[in-house]
């Protein structure tokens, strides 16, 4: 339990007692205290106020590999790798929403939030380290008395960023009521209320995508694919309901692949052969950014046959993969661009100061500049210019899962001032003494329905948004840039054969404006009929002359 979290009781008796049955015996007698077993995580970013917002976001990639021997106390789990510059501004954009609600006289008028945001590492265990310490306050003892409160939980807690961590995390905080609003974990999975009764997110859930992409590729007239998917739960539930979806659609799948960040190089380097030797023109990956970063880096190793690549939300709008010049002509679903007034000019300025006081700042400043805060080689001196950036920190140009993290946050603002609050708008009154329980917050949360910056903002009975995604398409400029272009629309609410709507011209691979093809077998012309191949799918078959006295007239 070290190695997580753990509460433990230790009491201020003169004799004190080794077994927990004498210790709760001993706890009338002596005062007890709510002591937190292991290390504390400190926050990467935090802030007073009158009610804690609690956040999660993969600020790194990785954790520290530790070989443990079982004799001595493990040590805390740390994070390495480069600063994952995505998060960083998801982050920044949850720290911008609360300051807006702050100078908001409508919202909490003369309520102040505050916020605690962690960096989870993309690790489960972290994750799970975090959970514990939402639960608690940051002090070692945090209750002295004859009973241990829960006055350091947090409302409500903004994250995970992942799917897996997000279930992890879920599983610890729901048992306290603690609401927990994801800005971009979309498995189905999450959408069952008895396993996450406390669950909501922003972003919608995998089953629309999955369907979509489906009818996507039917559209198309594409009945031989590739899948390929992250071994994780948004992979792997995600690549299910896909596969489901595509049968019912009388699309048949050549191979269907997993891997993930963290297994072998000779994992990676099988499923990379797979899209290699297959026949299958069309590959659809259902896989985070950040693992689909690691199977491009292998395919682009060596040059392989072009292929039609099918994008989930996930990595298709990720500008830091357009690198990879043989990803032009993807198409795939995405989460809507917005605008967040006031947030460029917040992320740009980012002062030296704030730079040199926070550990996580640091190390983003140096990896940018190419410098060192301490002394070092290149000295940083305050004069670099954080406007000279091309990173996806400071692009704002696409703002999709930033605008899920602030109608998070606005989401949980919303809720905490309906349960605070007496009366609407500039007539509101609200009471910052009063004892505020995160159960309140729950429920308010259900019943939440606001507009913001043109967007509306409510949850189902699953906790899920309504389900609009933006078609788009990976065209290379003139100038060889490749762009990410809206070229149509998918919304879920609308009637059935209704939701899909293309309304520009899709650039296909290697820059057709054609439509490739990709079928197991081609059609059988008149005189001929189709014959199954023994052990393949529906869609390979054979093409024979009809037997004497039969015709067939029509492909």
């Amino acid at each position: 339990l070290n190695s997580v979290f753990a509460l433990g009781v230790s009491l201020d008796s003169r004799n004190q007692r080794s077994s927990f049955t004498g210790a709760w015996a001993g706890a009338e007698a002596s005062s007890v205290k709510c002591k937190l077993q292991g290390s504390i995580h400190l926050p990467a970013f935090s802030m007073d106020g009158d009610f804690i917002i609690g956040g999660a976001f993969s600020l790194h990639s990785y954790t520290q590999t530790v070989s443990h021997d079982y004799t001595i106390m493990p040590e805390p789990v740390r994070c390495k790798g480069s600063i994952n510059a995505d998060e960083l501004q998801l982050s920044h954009a949850m720290v911008f929403a609360i300051e807006e609600i702050n100078n908001n006289t409508e919202l909490l008028p003369g309520i102040r939030l505050g916020y605690q945001i962690y960096d989870s590492c993309a690790s489960v265990s972290m994750t799970v380290h975090l959970a514990f310490q939402f639960l608690n306050s940051l002090d070692l003892v945090f209750h002295t008395g004859k009973n241990c409160s829960q006055s350091g939980m947090v409302m409500a807690v903004v994250g995970e960023s992942g799917s897996t961590p997000s279930i992890s995390m879920s599983r610890i905080i729901s048992p306290f009521n603690i609401p927990q609003v994801s800005p971009s974990a979309t498995c189905a999975c999450l959408s069952d209320k008895q396993q996450y009764p406390r669950f909501f997110r922003t972003i919608p859930s995998d089953q629309f995508q999955a369907g979509a992409l489906a009818k996507l590729v039917k559209q198309f007239g594409w009945t031989w694919i590739g899948a390929v998917r992250s071994d994780t739960d948004y992979g792997n539930n995600g690549m299910a309901s896909f596969l489901e979806a595509a049968k019912k659609e009388g699309i048949c799948v050549e191979y269907s692949v997993s891997f993930y960040r963290t297994h072998p190089h000779s994992r990676i380097q099988k499923v990379a052969d797979v899209i290699r030797r297959s026949t299958s023109m069309v590959v659809v990956a259902f896989a985070p950014s950040g693992d689909m970063r690691i199977l491009l880096a292998e395919l682009s190793r060596e040059p392989f046959p072009p292929r039609q690549w099918i994008g989930s939300e996930s990595w298709v709008t990720n500008p830091g993969l357009r690198k990879y010049s043989f990803l032009a002509g993807t198409i795939g679903f995405g989460i809507q661009k917005s605008v967040i007034p006031g947030f460029r000019n917040f992320l740009l300025n980012l002062s030296f100061a704030q730079v040199a006081v926070s550990p996580l700042l640091t190390e983003f400043w140096e990896d940018s500049f190419n410098c060192t805060i301490k002394e070092r080689k290149k000295v940083c001196n305050g004069t670099e210019d954080i406007k000279t950036l091309q990173t996806p920190y400071t692009d704002t140009s696409q703002l999709r899962i930033s605008n899920m993290v602030y109608k998070a946050v606005y989401a949980i603002a919303h809720a905490i001032h309906n349960a605070l609050c007496q009366g609407r708008n500039v007539t509101a009154q609200c009471d910052k003494l009063t004892k505020l329980q995160s159960k309140q917050i729950l429920t308010e949360l259900k019943k939440v329905h606001f507009s913001r910056n043109g967007y509306d903002v409510s949850f189902d009975t699953n906790g899920d948004p309504v389900a609009i995604y933006e078609l788009v398409n990976w065209q290379k400029t003139m100038a060889g840039i490749t762009d990410i272009v809206n070229v149509g629309l998918y919304d879920a609410s609308l009637p059935e054969g209704q939701e899909f709507q293309i309304n520009k011209n899709i650039i296909w691979m290697e820059g057709s404006t054609k439509v490739p093809v990709s079928v197991c077998s081609g059609s059988c012309p008149p005189g001929t009929r189709k014959v199954l191949q023994k052990g393949k799918p529906i869609c390979c078959y054979d093409c024979t002359a009809c037997p004497e006295g039969e015709i067939s007239n029509t492909t």
